[in-house]
């Protein structure tokens, strides 16, 4: 399989569809599929047609599995290094990526398959997904922040536990403590997060940009540094074509 078939990326209108194509090994991340992604998530950055981002895996089984181990198996330490190096790399693309992007997990997300879900903007799931940081299992540790987000959907005691047994937690439990949004019916998964995605891209994609770089930048400082930047970015909302035609609709259909 080339890397152009490893990732496929379907735009439909203003939202683009981005699937791992490996369902033969369950979707499993390798280093021509972390090239694939992020060459593609660079594209669509810069596709101004394309508004919204929603990732999924191939089949019904998994979202993605984890990382490909026959590939892993043989790297010394400074290789394994490398290789998360690359793996951040696409993980930065989704979290530095201006555009909304949509983690549709239907299946199996373990170990890199939930690190990538987890830096998406949100998750929704098929109610036959289940999640874990099952590293432990085969002697090594999550290696693309699963050890830092984890613990900020789930709680520090939560998170410990789940990457010290290499356990899963089900969807429901997903639900419940906050990694994923909604639980749709696998045969409805990506109707149901399109119409998500559709619902956003219908709005201001500068301001999208700008809530997300303040939600984000918000995340990893002290409240007042978040509000002062969120400020900035409400400012810059005032220079933009939308909000001047948002304001002047909204004007007229109140008078």
């Amino acid at each position: 399989m080339s890397s152009s078939e490893c990732v496929l990326c379907e735009k439909r209108e203003d939202v683009a569809l981005v699937t791992f194509n490996r369902p033969d090994v369950f979707n499993a991340l390798s280093r021509e599929v972390n090239k694939c992604f992020t060459a593609i998530m660079s594209d669509l950055e810069a596709d101004s047609a394309i508004k919204v981002i929603v990732l999924t895996g191939a089949g019904e089984k998994a979202f993605v599995a984890g990382g490909d181990i026959g590939e892993m198996g043989s790297l010394d330490a400074m290789g394994a290094r490398e290789y998360g190096l690359q793996a951040k790399q696409s993980i930065d693309a989704i979290c530095n990526c201006s555009k909304p992007v949509i983690a549709a997990i239907n299946g199996l997300c373990l170990g890199g398959g939930l690190e990538y879900a987890m830096a998406c903007d949100f998750r929704v799931a098929s109610d036959n997904a289940k999640f874990g940081q099952p590293e432990i299992n085969i002697g090594v540790m999550p290696g693309s922040a699963g050890t830092q987000r984890l613990p900020r959907f789930i709680g520090m005691g939560r998170a410990k536990e789940l990457i010290f047994t290499g356990g899963m937690l089900s969807v429901n439990d997903a639900l419940t403590y906050g990694l994923v949004n909604h639980i749709f019916p696998k045969d409805v998964l990506i109707e149901e997060t399109m119409k998500i995605a559709k619902s956003i891209a219908g709005k201001s994609s500068a301001a999208l940009a700008l809530i997300k770089k303040a939600m984000n930048r918000g995340a990893e400082c002290d409240i007042e540094t978040g509000s002062l930047f969120e400020i900035d970015c409400f400012g810059l909302c005032f220079s933009t074509e939308e909000q001047k035609k948002g304001m002047e609709k909204f004007l007229k259909k109140k008078s």
